[in-house]
Formats: structure tokens, sequence, C-alpha cells
């Protein structure tokens, strides 16, 4: 029995390769909205935005925060090309819980004074993290 098809993923930003398997497939926030990819998927480009991809390689998942970027697919490639990516492992909760609460504060006290995208891009990517470190409570599941 042949092996199950696989595609590369190579998530890339400006200071690392953050990540580089053969992979199952994988889902992530699209500027259009959720996107998943299996091997020999059909020429693609799109934006990405901030949240989480979820990867699945061998049977096995893990979830990467990222930030806004492109990604190209090709039938057996995908370059994920992010401002910023992040596993599970590097991920410290303590810290991106704190930036959480503090992009929240600000999105609620200074709704006319504070620069409203760049606290909701703040809110947003805390969230992604913790998501992706597998830290479930308080809404992170919608990313």
């Amino acid at each position: 029995m042949a092996a199950a098809p696989k595609i590369q993923l190579d998530v890339v930003t400006p200071q690392k390769l953050a990540y580089s398997e053969q992979v199952d497939l994988i889902e992530g926030p699209a500027i259009d909205g959720l996107i998943g990819i299996l091997p020999d998927h059909a020429p693609l480009v799109t934006a990405m935005k901030i949240g989480v991809v979820r990867v699945v390689k061998d049977g096995e998942e893990i979830q990467i925060a990222i930030s806004d970027g492109f990604m190209e697919v090709q039938p057996d490639q995908i370059n994920l090309v992010v401002r910023t990516a992040e596993l599970p492992e590097e991920i410290d909760i303590e810290r991106a819980e704190a930036a959480r609460e503090r992009a929240e504060e600000k999105l609620e006290k200074e709704k006319d004074n504070v620069d409203f995208a760049r606290a909701e891009a703040a809110y947003d990517r805390a969230k992604a993290r913790l998501k992706a470190a597998g830290h479930h409570d308080h809404g992170y599941d919608r990313l």
C-alpha cells in the first residue's frame, strides 16, 4: 500500500524558517476566511490574517500562531510567509495573557482615543498565541 501523499510546508518569517515539514494538511486564517490545503491543491496565492494555522502530520496536530502575511500554494509545496510565527513550545502563556489583558483594557477604556486597529491586532495576536499553546478559555477558539 502506497503512503498517503504529503505536501511540503515552509513557514517563514523575516527572522527565521519557523517550520519546515512534509504534512498531510493545513488549515489557516486566509483573508477571506478559513482555508484548508491538501496535497495536490491547485496553485493559489492568498493573504493571511492573524490567527492559528492547524497542521496535521502523520495523525498528529500542531497549531502555529501567525501574524499577517501571505500563502503561496503549489501542488507539492506551501510557502507561508508571515510577520511572526510561534510554535506552541515557544509561547510564553503568562506574557500572552498579559498582552491580551492590556489590549482589552485599551479597547474598553479609550475607545475614542486609542489606535483601535493597533489595539485590536495586539488582542488578536495574544488570542492566537494562547490558542496555539493549547490554552482554550476566554473564547480563544474563535480564531
